[in-house]
């Protein structure tokens, strides 16, 4: 009896165990990860004729920024991929102090008026939004079934949350992921339901590593899921974790802010500069 009192009981301590956390993702995912930092990585170059050895579409230019980024097509894979360069001049850096958020709207998405976004990044991509729109338009006119893609990092990583949503409300028969790095909060709660609701959680891939998180929650903002989190180097499947919900405390959320830093300019193995990592070449 004495023994069976035993057993139920560490059956019972079992029942309200926290569950063993899982880190590691799968490899092909790894691999996507790592795929689109270099392109995030290509808009921060000068030229670059051939993305990854592929098409070359458009290049993007946002005058209000002197940003960059591009529109490539990969015919092998079947992808068009939006790519925006994060922060590179004193006018970058201006977008991102604009910190006000205002009312969301851009061309072709519909949201509510609870929806708010960061006034810098949201002026920035609305002034070529309907260029994107009208070239991804005759890309997928041309490619049908094509799924397209919007990355970048840091400041084009916000820009590419802003383009994955644009992309998604205005060709809702495509497929559409999303992929950035370094990303800062883009807007508020609303915003970020908004963008998890119309692009799809499992199509959103939010990598963080040396997280800056300049812009915090306290005045209004917060991240959309899902976040992937590379803790600890070497950038491994096994070293990075699936986080929870939108604004997960175990994960990168869990770092002090310490301002922009060395690591937030490496994400999974690729430098994110016009320096791009020899070894990891994306022409």
């Amino acid at each position: 009896m004495f023994s069976s009192t035993l057993v139920l009981f560490a059956l019972s301590l079992l029942a309200f165990a926290k569950p063993v956390e899982k880190r590691a993702i799968s490899a092909t995912l790894l691999s996507d990860l790592t795929l689109y930092t270099k392109y995030a990585s290509g808009a921060y170059q000068t030229t670059c004729a051939q993305p990854l050895g592929n098409v070359l579409v458009e290049k993007v230019s946002i005058i209000l920024l002197s940003a960059t980024g591009f529109i490539a097509r990969d015919d092998t894979r079947k992808e068009i991929i939006v790519s925006f360069r994060g922060s590179f001049s004193t006018s970058d850096f201006g977008t991102d102090a604009e910190i006000i958020l205002i009312p969301f709207s851009s061309p072709g998405v519909s949201a509510s008026k609870s929806v708010l976004a960061h006034t810098g990044f949201l002026t920035a991509y609305n002034s070529v939004a309907s260029n994107i729109i009208s070239t991804v338009k005759a890309q997928l006119a041309a490619h049908p079934g094509y799924t397209l893609v919007s990355t970048g990092h840091s400041l084009g990583g916000a820009l590419a949350s802003l383009g994955g949503l644009s992309l998604k409300s205005n060709f809702p028969g495509s497929s559409v992921r999303m992929f950035t790095f370094g990303q800062p909060r883009t807007g508020n709660a609303a915003y970020a339901s908004l963008v998890e609701s119309i692009v799809g959680t499992s199509n959103i891939f939010r990598g963080t590593y040396g997280v800056p998180t300049l812009i915090p929650q306290a005045i209004g903002y917060r991240h959309h899921a899902v976040e992937f989190w590379n803790f600890a180097d070497p950038p491994t499947a096994a070293n990075v974790k699936q986080c929870a919900g939108e604004e997960d405390p175990t994960c990168s959320d869990s770092i002090p802010s310490g301002g922009i830093n060395a690591a937030h300019h490496t994400y999974f193995g690729q430098g994110m500069s016009a320096h791009y990592n020899v070894n990891e070449p994306h022409y």
